[in-house]
């Protein structure tokens, strides 16, 4: 049999799932490459891989894909890793400079730029100062391990899936395990039962993480990433790309 090419996000936040990957004999039957969200969809898109641990908003780009897991990465309230960071509180921000490495968190910004703070600012992809930018009224949305840290270094900081909280009521699914053709049965449940296991061993995993003194790595793994796939992150995630369609 070929084996099953997966694609998955190369942050932190990934690494209970690839944990439980490398350590299932599942290992054997897959493919497994490590990518930036953006790189990994657009993998999923060109069909170069089979599944996907992709942006949701990416979803919008495949002629056809399924949700495959029972698992995501996701957040009820505030996730600690997903920011719009800004000098001025974000009614008077003029520029917002976007994460090169994303897709769904950029929609995201859009969607709570439009519908819930209800202002219009312009909007930079691949900012030459990118999260640099000293100018007063400038923001930028950034994702991932990158953001660690950087919390309390901004005088105005969104944690954007707890604004979307605020504006919905409903957690949020940042990136789910999407296939982009039919996937036998059979290596679907090995695949969510590797997922389990990862996922029930964190706290092994969080001795094999470095330290940072500048963010709380088990809080994050443990407490603000959600990762079961319930009905109200489907429901969000059905919502979400609504939102997108009409942006």
């Amino acid at each position: 049999m070929n084996k099953i090419r997966i694609s998955a996000v190369s942050y932190t936040n990934t690494k209970p799932f690839l944990y439980g990957l490398q350590h299932s004999a599942i290992i054997n039957d897959i493919d497994l490459s490590l990518n930036m969200p953006a790189d990994c969809a657009q993998k999923l898109i060109d069909d170069k891989a089979d599944i996907g641990l992709i942006p949701v908003a990416a979803t919008l780009s495949l002629p056809q894909w399924e949700i495959i897991s029972a698992y995501c990465i996701g957040a009820v309230g505030a996730v600690n890793s997903v920011f719009i960071f800004s000098n001025c509180d974000i009614k008077d921000v003029r520029t917002i400079q976007l994460d090169p490495q994303s897709r769904s968190s950029n929609n995201l910004a859009r969607v709570l730029l439009k519908n819930f703070w209800q202002i219009a600012p312009e909007l930079v992809t691949n900012a030459e100062d990118y999260g640099t930018s000293a100018d007063t009224y400038t923001a930028f949305v950034q994702i991932g391990d990158r953001t660690f840290g950087k919390a309390d270094k901004y005088p105005f900081v969104y944690d954007l899936s707890a604004e979307w909280q605020k504006f919905t009521g409903l957690p949020f699914v940042f990136a789910a395990w999407i296939a982009n053709k039919p996937i036998p049965e059979d290596f679907i449940k090995d695949f969510n039962n590797a997922l389990r296991h990862g996922l029930a061993h964190r706290t092994e995993l969080l001795k094999e993480l470095p330290h940072r003194a500048d963010f709380d790595l088990e809080d994050y793994l443990m407490h603000r990433l959600d990762f079961d796939l319930t009905e109200d992150k489907k429901k969000a995630l059905y919502l979400f790309l609504d939102y997108i369609k009409a942006l």
